[in-house]
């Protein structure tokens, strides 16, 4: 699969985290893929609440446009809140994968279930909607939550040690075969993780690229017939009158 570029989107605007996946993306990319890591020029510093998720997608859906005149053959969206997921496969004319979806229906590939373990008790809710969203409901055995901030994920020196603890946990009380990491900045984890714990364990950000790889070597597209068509022509006025469509 040669001459393939691969847009990974830190929906997000912290630089570091966007390295962070970057790293993680290009170190699973196949022979020929490029990954175009890039970071939003709009947004939240971290997505931690429905009210971040909503104004982080501005900036996502900017970055989708910006990789279609870039000639992106796929897009990763690298939070685990997947925002704008839908909205983005309206507009990219490749497949578009958010890294919550891409893991976990990896994890279930892998015994009969698995638990999330995720930032802030205050995204569980969000997880879980998205579990049953994406069919994978049954599978998942919990969802666990580390207490660490987003951004302290890359400052607090002792995040490592407790989210294998919580990883450690899950396997034991929630009887789970494999954990999903519920975070993109978890991403340079997931090697000590594993091998800490003894059982699989999946960062999005990796299922994504190779799920987004998969297809487009298929020659497969999200379906525009009905609902993922392309948004019809209004007005947008305001801040999103640059969002109008053509």
């Amino acid at each position: 699969m040669g001459g393939v570029l691969l847009t990974v989107i830190n929906p997000n605007t912290t630089e570091s985290m966007t390295a962070t996946i970057g790293k993680a993306a290009v170190a699973v990319a196949g022979p020929g893929t490029t990954v175009r890591a890039v970071t939003p020029a709009m947004g939240p510093a971290s997505i931690e609440s429905h009210y971040d998720e909503a104004l982080a997608v501005p900036g996502v859906l900017a970055e989708i446009t910006a990789g279609e005149r870039a000639g992106s053959a796929g897009y990763v969206i690298a939070c685990f809140g997947d925002p704008g997921l839908d909205a983005a496969r309206e507009l990219a004319h490749g497949p578009v994968v958010g890294i919550a979806e891409a893991a976990m229906r990896t994890a279930a590939y892998l015994g009969r279930g698995f638990s999330v373990v995720t930032t802030l008790a205050r995204t569980i809710g969000r997880a879980a909607d998205l579990a049953e969203h994406y069919g994978v409901g049954r599978f998942c055995r919990g969802i666990r939550a580390c207490e660490i901030p987003v951004l302290e994920l890359e400052a607090d020196p002792g995040a490592r040690a407790r989210i294998t603890e919580e990883c450690r946990r899950a396997i034991v009380e929630d009887g789970s075969d494999a954990v999903v990491l519920g975070c993109a900045g978890m991403a340079d984890l997931c090697a000590h993780i594993s091998a800490a714990v003894g059982v699989p364990v999946v960062d999005g950000v990796a299922a994504a690229v190779k799920t987004v790889e998969s297809l487009v070597s298929l020659g497969l597209r999200t379906g525009d017939r009905g609902e993922f068509a392309r948004p019809p022509a209004k007005d947008y006025t305001g801040m999103l009158a640059d969002f109008q469509m053509p």
